[in-house]
């Protein structure tokens, strides 16, 4: 059965808040309308194409008056590209927006008890604040409004760039991305323009052929650059003469890698780089402590956000030197590192292996001697015997994926019965699910969200816990 079409206008709208998922909000006759870049305070024609018996979903069709709060874009390919869609309002409502986010998941859904949730930390950048970005190539890039497909020339057809919205297949061709510094705008740009004078096949993502696939572009704050370059299959000539290439155009580039991605999906987390010129990994420092990046490993995209959140999270950890601390999730172990000077012994746990590889291998390197990696899914390892065995944590961190925890996971933490946790999350709807689970023998005493990526409704949120007493 097809879907029915909505074809209905809303006419002369106010727009009310900011709304969940970026979308703005609106009331007519008593319907909530949600409305993608709208501003707080914008009067607009709103195009509806989905209503439902409580709310409806629409766009703006014609601005008739723009709100006094709305800034202009900065980046031209605003609306089209599916990042930084809050641009357009100031940063201070983007903050006050995202502390709202949490404050709705945690309360006003999770029904938690909490204390007054903190303004949101800002970031110290709110452009060219990520240290990683992908890029993806594709051989029919979007099509943008105005252009005729037809009259579109064949070195014109291809794209290097991001997905559109909810089209696997569709990339848009970016000219000046304004997340990462340079040299990632000239690198890819200098590429693509070399694929396309030498004839390279761009990778066609719905047929799954092309030679160009993809490209990964890592930066850090002393100016390394690591940059790693994905072919869907082999050809030394071609590949050789790319890599090249960008190394004699932009010496900066201190780590040049290489995959053979013959899979059909771009993720390289099951491959294996090569290491063609330079160094094996570029490196970032934090209170002197030395983090290892390579091709594979993870690190937070915003590096000088990511000490305020590690710090908060030290904070909230209330270490006095003495304690045994258990980092769930600990990733290449950054939190762990982090917080070892204050702490008795730290126990981290991750079900990436190459990542507990790169803690152990940053520990070592930093002169830390309380730190022990474990390697496994969290369900499998943290279980009442591994308690047992290297000792009852005095406190829990747990930083885990936008999926939050296994029940199972929730289960032995209270088993384990840790004085204080300290819970890191990039999704609080996840996080407001835990925590009411976790609330049974724990209060919440304390709330920060932190912004680690500005124009963006994503929202990191640390929560500090305290035991009860019974």
């Amino acid at each position: 059965m097809s879907r029915k079409r909505v074809d209905l206008k809303l006419e002369n709208v106010t727009i009310e808040s900011v709304a969940a998922e970026g979308k703005a909000l609106a009331r007519v006759d008593g319907m909530v309308v949600f409305v993608d870049f709208a501003v707080p305070g914008d009067i607009v024609d709103i195009q509806v194409f989905k209503k439902k018996k409580n709310y409806m979903e629409g766009f703006i069709s014609r601005m008739v008056k723009p709100s006094p709060h709305r800034l202009e874009a900065f980046c031209e390919h605003f609306g089209v590209c599916g990042g930084c869609r809050w641009q357009p309002l100031p940063y201070e409502m983007q903050l006050e927006a995202k502390r709202q986010q949490v404050c709705d998941q945690l309360v006003r859904i999770g029904h938690l008890e909490v204390p007054e949730i903190r303004p949101t930390l800002p970031s110290e950048r709110i452009q060219y604040y990520r240290n990683k970005l992908e890029f993806s190539a594709s051989c029919r890039r979007w099509v943008l409004q105005g252009e005729d497909p037809e009259a579109i020339p064949d070195n014109d057809r291809m794209g290097l760039g991001f997905h559109v919205g909810k089209f696997f297949d569709k990339v848009l061709d970016i000219k000046k991305c304004w997340l990462q510094p340079e040299p990632s705008n000239a690198i890819r740009l200098f590429i693509k323009d070399f694929c396309i004078k030498n004839g390279y096949e761009f990778y066609n993502i719905r047929e799954n052929h092309g030679f160009f696939r993809n490209m990964f572009i890592r930066t850090t704050e002393s100016g390394a650059v690591m940059l790693i370059v994905c072919f869907a299959h082999e050809d030394v000539e071609k590949r050789t003469a790319l890599l090249d290439a960008v190394a004699a155009e932009f010496p900066s580039i201190t780590s040049l890698y290489y995959v053979i991605n013959e899979k059909l999906n771009d993720s390289i987390s099951d491959q294996s780089p090569v290491l063609y010129k330079g160094d094996e990994a570029i490196y970032e420092e934090m209170e002197g402590l030395r983090f290892k990046i390579g091709p594979k490993s993870f690190y937070q995209t915003n590096t000088l956000q990511a000490y305020r959140l590690y710090s908060v999270a030290r904070d909230f950890a209330a270490l006095t030197g003495n304690e045994v601390v258990y980092d769930l999730y600990t990733g290449t172990g950054t939190i762990a590192q982090f917080v070892s000077r204050k702490a008795s012994k730290v126990i981290g746990i991750e079900y990436v292996l190459e990542a507990i590889e790169d803690a152990k291998v940053n520990a070592a390197a930093n002169g830390i001697d309380n730190c022990e990696f474990f390697a496994g899914d969290m369900k499998d390892v943290l279980n009442d015997a591994f308690v047992a065995k290297h000792g009852r944590p005095d406190v829990i961190i747990l930083d885990p994926p936008r999926a939050g925890i296994h029940p199972d996971v929730a289960k032995v933490i209270l088993n384990a019965a840790p004085d204080r946790m300290v819970y890191v999350s990039c999704n609080p709807a996840s996080q407001a699910r835990d925590l009411a689970i976790l609330c049974e023998d724990y209060e919440i005493t304390a709330v920060q969200p932190v912004d680690m990526f500005p124009h963006t409704m994503h929202v990191e949120n640390v929560c500090a816990l305290k035991r009860k007493v019974k």
